[in-house]
Protein backbone atom coordinates (compact mmCIF):
# COMPACT_ATOMS: atom_id res chain seq x y z
CA UNK A 1 0.00 0.00 0.00
CA UNK A 2 2.84 2.35 0.72
CA UNK A 3 3.83 2.22 -2.78
CA UNK A 4 0.56 3.55 -4.01
CA UNK A 5 0.66 6.52 -1.47
CA UNK A 6 1.68 9.01 -4.55
CA UNK A 7 -1.97 8.81 -6.14
CA UNK A 8 -3.53 10.16 -2.66
CA UNK A 9 -3.28 13.58 -3.56
CA UNK A 10 -4.30 12.95 -7.70
CA UNK A 11 -7.23 11.13 -6.45
CA UNK A 12 -8.35 13.69 -3.90
CA UNK A 13 -6.97 16.85 -6.46
CA UNK A 14 -9.32 15.14 -9.38
CA UNK A 15 -11.93 14.79 -6.88
CA UNK A 16 -12.04 19.03 -5.71
CA UNK A 17 -11.87 19.92 -9.46
CA UNK A 18 -14.88 17.47 -9.88
CA UNK A 19 -16.88 19.19 -6.96
CA UNK A 20 -15.81 22.69 -8.34
CA UNK A 21 -17.07 22.34 -11.71
CA UNK A 22 -20.30 20.52 -10.76
CA UNK A 23 -21.08 23.45 -8.24
CA UNK A 24 -20.07 26.12 -11.04
CA UNK A 25 -17.60 27.18 -8.72
CA UNK A 26 -14.50 28.83 -11.05
CA UNK A 27 -10.87 27.33 -10.06
CA UNK A 28 -8.91 30.51 -9.47
CA UNK A 29 -11.67 30.01 -6.32
CA UNK A 30 -11.02 27.34 -5.11
CA UNK A 31 -7.19 26.97 -5.43
CA UNK A 32 -7.12 27.26 -1.41
CA UNK A 33 -8.65 23.74 -1.62
CA UNK A 34 -5.83 22.46 -3.99
CA UNK A 35 -2.91 23.83 -1.30
CA UNK A 36 -4.93 21.97 1.59
CA UNK A 37 -5.16 18.56 -0.27
CA UNK A 38 -1.02 19.52 -1.21
CA UNK A 39 -0.34 20.17 2.62
CA UNK A 40 -2.42 17.35 4.07
CA UNK A 41 -0.88 14.81 1.63
CA UNK A 42 2.63 15.50 2.33
CA UNK A 43 2.14 15.58 5.92
CA UNK A 44 0.46 12.05 5.59
CA UNK A 45 3.65 11.16 3.15
CA UNK A 46 6.44 12.67 5.91
CA UNK A 47 4.28 10.48 8.61
CA UNK A 48 4.88 7.15 6.86
CA UNK A 49 8.27 7.88 5.88
CA UNK A 50 9.11 8.99 9.40
CA UNK A 51 7.36 5.16 10.69
CA UNK A 52 9.37 3.74 8.30
CA UNK A 53 12.61 4.98 9.49
CA UNK A 54 11.82 4.75 12.93
CA UNK A 55 10.64 0.64 12.76
CA UNK A 56 13.75 0.20 10.14
CA UNK A 57 11.02 -1.76 8.06
CA UNK A 58 12.86 -3.11 4.35
CA UNK A 59 10.51 -4.17 1.88
CA UNK A 60 12.36 -7.26 1.13
CA UNK A 61 12.47 -8.45 4.64
CA UNK A 62 9.00 -9.89 3.57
Amino acid sequence: MIRLIFLLPIVLCIAWYSFLKINKVPVKQGKKGFFYILGLSAFVLGFFILMIQITEYSPSEF
